[in-house]
């Protein structure tokens, strides 16, 4: 089969490679419809997770249909339509039984870790993957639903909701920002929404996606170049700044941002992959009553997001920017790594 293989920072091929078989009969195979690429990819590409070594396929993002089970599954069949969740559970583990996916203790990848595919095995940027612990990481897609919908909820949608918005404590009349309006911090946006906030924030450098974000539940928009951003976003509270900050972007700038407009007792919770440390003013923060979160997905809330986009109480579709065929993988990078210029938010690359 044909995928997309990291050979180490900056360094990716579209290349054949042996197809994926049947590892432990928990497994399945499934046929690659629709993947997309995340921006987690393109620090994997600028060597910010060096867990991912030469060699690896990468994507963690997909919908498709099984074509082979194997021996223990009983609850999914070859022809199923599935979302891929990006967050792999065995559903067995202390972790699991939490609802700590993230941390599952299960032997694949590694012990504790969650997030496995096109991190610690192959992932879904190919013609086919081998799915784990298939009966608690896949997820039925229902009439009405469309592929570029469900790859959406492989990650951003429960990422942007669950690490955004849930850990941010969002409660209804907050004043909520979020730092960061690519997909992920768009999805927080959209899926704040559903807590009745005040007022939900977007901070962007790019005015184009400060914009876009009015789409996805944005009430209002600051471009942070302007000299006088922050007394922007200050100007929209009660002068004491927001409830919560949700940092999407994954930068020390960021995240220091998101210290500047929080008000005393609010939430900063961080969504970002940080590939370097940021140091906290501790000195300074130890009074404020603030209390930070942040995490990596543990993917329990797909099924009633699902059920949301189904139902179309949630629109998943604004998302979608370009499309292009799984083959053009190497050119949706390119447009992709340039969102600024070309306008990207998700890019869905189709079989």
């Amino acid at each position: 089969m044909k995928a997309l293989v990291y050979h180490g920072p900056g360094k990716k091929s579209w290349e054949e490679v042996p197809d994926p078989t049947i590892q432990q009969p928990t497994d399945v195979i499934v046929k690659i419809d629709t993947t997309t690429i995340c921006g987690t990819d393109l620090h994997i590409l600028k060597g910010d997770v060096p867990a991912v070594t030469d060699g690896r396929i990468l994507g963690h993002e997909g919908v498709g249909t099984i074509t082979e089970v194997g021996s223990a599954v009983t609850t999914l069949s070859v022809g199923d339509r599935v979302i891929i969740s990006c967050v792999s559970a065995c559903g067995r583990c202390t972790y699991c039984k939490q609802g700590v996916n993230s941390h599952c203790l299960g032997a694949e990848g590694a012990e504790g870790i969650g997030w496995i595919f096109g991190h610690l095995i192959d992932g879904t940027q190919a013609e086919f993957v081998r799915v784990p612990y298939a009966e608690t990481s896949l997820h039925r897609i229902p009439e009405g639903v469309s592929d570029a919908e469900g790859v959406l909820l492989s990650d951003i949608l429960p990422t942007g909701h669950e690490i955004g918005v849930q850990y941010g404590r969002v409660k209804p009349g907050d004043v909520v920002a979020v730092i960061g309006a690519g997909p992920v911090g768009l999805a927080a946006m959209l899926t704040a929404d559903l807590y009745g906030p005040s007022r939900v924030i977007a901070i962007d450098l790019d005015a184009n996606r400060v914009e876009e974000a009015k789409k996805f539940g944005a009430t209002d928009g600051v471009v942070s170049s302007d000299a006088d951003w922050k007394d922007q976003v200050m100007a929209m509270t009660d002068g004491l700044g927001v409830d919560v900050a949700i940092e999407a972007v994954g930068i020390p700038q960021t995240f220091i941002m998101c210290l500047d407009i929080v008000r005393p007792a609010g939430t900063v919770a961080n969504v970002g992959v940080h590939g370097t440390g940021v140091e906290l003013p501790l000195d300074e923060l130890w009074i404020s009553n603030i209390a930070m979160t942040m995490g990596l997905v543990n993917a329990n809330t797909t099924d009633t997001l699902l059920k949301m986009v189904a139902s179309k109480k949630l629109d998943a579709t604004p998302f979608v920017s370009h499309t292009f065929k799984l083959d053009d993988i190497i050119e949706a990078y390119d447009v992709f790594g340039r969102a600024a210029e070309t306008k990207a938010l998700k890019v869905i690359l189709e079989a």
